[in-house]
C-alpha cells in the first residue's frame, strides 16, 4: 500500500471516531444538522454528475428525491401507521401490509428513483442546454403532480407522517451511521467514477459533443449512464432526507429544492467532488446559525427587532460576494490531493 492510500484509510478511520465524538458531544438539534449535511453531500455529488462532470443542465433532481422519499416511505411504514396516515381514501391492498427493513426499503428507493430517471432521460437527453433544463424541470413537475392526485398510494397533498428513523433500531448513533457512511460511500463511489475511462468520456462530452462523438464516444450511452446514477443518489438522498424530517409531502419537492442543490454545486464548484463536498457543509450549518437574525436580538442591552426573511438577505449577500471573487465556485474544478500536503512538506523539509 502507497502513502497515498495509507492516508485516505487513515482519514477515514479517523472521520469514524470523530463522528463517535460528535454523537456524545452533540446535542439533538446539532446532530440533527450534521446529518443533513451529510444527506445534502449525497444529493450535490449526485447533481454534480449530472450538471458538472457531463455538463447536462438538469434540474429535475427534486422530482427523482420525491420517487425515492415516497418509497422508501411506503415501504419502511408498519400498517397501523398506514392506516392511520390514508384516512380519507384507503391505501391500495398491494401496499396494505408490505414493510420491508430500512436497508432494503433505501436500495429500492434508489433503484425507483434509477428507473423515473431512465424513463425520462430517454427522450429528452438528446435536447441540450436550456430546452434540457425545461424539459427536466417539466417532468420534476409532472412527478409532483402525480404524486399530489394519486390519494390512495401516496396520500396525495396529506402526505405521509410519522416515518420511522433512519436505520433499523431509530437510535442517534446509528442515524450517523447511516447518513454519514452513505455520503462516505458517495464520495467513494464518484472518486472512483470518475478517475475511470467512463469519467473521462464524461469530461469529454462536456467539453465538446463534437470531438468526444468523433473520438468513438456514444453520447446518449454515457449521458444516459451519468443520469440514471445522479438519479440513484438523489433517491437515497430523498429518502434519508424523508425519514430524517419524519414527514413527506408533495409540498417539499417544489424546483426551489432542486436550486437550493445547484447553488451548492455552483458555490462549490461545477465539475469538483471536493467543492460540492464542502459547499453542502457549509451552505447546510450557514443557513441554521443565521436563523437567529429572523428573531429578536439582544446586543449591550439593547434589543433589535427581528425582520422575518432576513436571514435569506443576509446569506443571499454573501453568496453574491463569494460568487464575485471565485466565479468558477470555491474550488472550481480543482479536487483534494494528497500531494497538496505531501509537496508542501518537501518543500519545508528542503528549506
Amino acid at each position: 500500500m502507497n502513502k497515498k492510500n495509507t492516508l485516505t484509510l487513515i482519514s477515514i478511520i479517523a472521520f469514524i471516531v470523530l463522528l463517535f465524538i460528535l454523537n456524545i458531544n452533540l446535542g439533538i438539534y446539532q446532530m440533527r444538522i450534521f446529518n443533513l449535511c451529510g444527506i445534502y453531500v449525497i444529493l450535490a455529488l449526485s447533481l454534480n454528475l449530472i450538471n458538472g462532470f457531463v455538463g447536462l443542465f438538469s434540474l429535475g433532481h427534486a422530482g427523482f428525491m420525491a420517487v425515492g422519499a415516497y418509497t422508501c416511505a411506503l415501504l419502511t411504514m408498519s400498517r397501523e401507521m398506514k392506516e392511520m396516515n390514508f384516512f380519507l381514501e384507503p391505501i391500495v391492498p398491494w401496499l396494505k401490509n408490505v414493510q420491508v427493513p430500512f436497508p432494503l426499503a433505501l436500495i429500492v428507493a434508489g433503484i425507483m428513483a434509477a428507473i423515473a430517471g431512465a424513463l425520462i432521460g430517454a427522450p429528452v437527453l438528446r435536447l441540450r442546454d436550456d430546452y434540457l433544463a425545461i424539459a427536466t424541470l417539466g417532468f420534476s413537475e409532472i412527478i409532483r403532480v402525480i404524486f399530489t392526485n394519486t390519494q390512495s398510494i401516496t396520500n396525495g397533498a396529506l402526505g405521509i407522517k410519522g416515518l420511522p428513523s433512519i436505520g433499523i433500531t431509530g437510535k442517534t448513533w446509528e442515524v450517523v451511521i447511516w447518513t454519514w457512511g452513505i455520503a462516505l460511500l458517495t464520495i467513494i463511489v464518484m472518486v472512483l467514477l470518475i478517475n475511470s475511462s467512463y469519467g473521462r468520456a464524461f469530461k469529454a462530452i462536456r467539453e465538446d459533443e463534437i470531438a468526444a462523438e468523433a473520438m468513438g464516444i456514444n453520447l446518449f450511452k454515457h449521458k444516459m449512464m451519468a443520469f440514471i446514477i445522479g438519479s440513484f443518489f438523489a433517491g437515497i438522498g430523498g429518502a434519508l432526507l424523508g425519514h430524517l424530517i419524519g414527514t413527506i409531502d408533495p409540498r417539499m419537492f417544489f424546483i426551489v429544492l432542486t436550486f437550493n442543490i445547484v447553488l451548492i454545486v455552483v458555490l462549490g464548484g461545477i465539475g469538483s467532488i471536493t467543492g460540492s463536498v464542502i459547499s453542502a457543509v457549509v451552505v447546510t450549518i450557514a443557513m441554521e446559525v443565521l436563523r437567529v437574525l429572523d428573531g429578536d436580538i439582544i446586543i449591550g442591552g439593547y434589543m433589535i427587532k427581528g425582520i422575518p426573511g432576513m436571514r435569506m438577505v443576509v446569506f443571499s449577500v454573501l453568496l453574491m460576494m463569494v460568487i464575485l471573487f471565485y466565479q468558477r465556485g470555491l474550488m472550481g474544478t480543482k479536487e483534494f490531493s494528497w500531494d497538496w500536503i505531501l509537496n508542501r512538506k518537501k518543500k519545508t523539509v528542503k528549506s
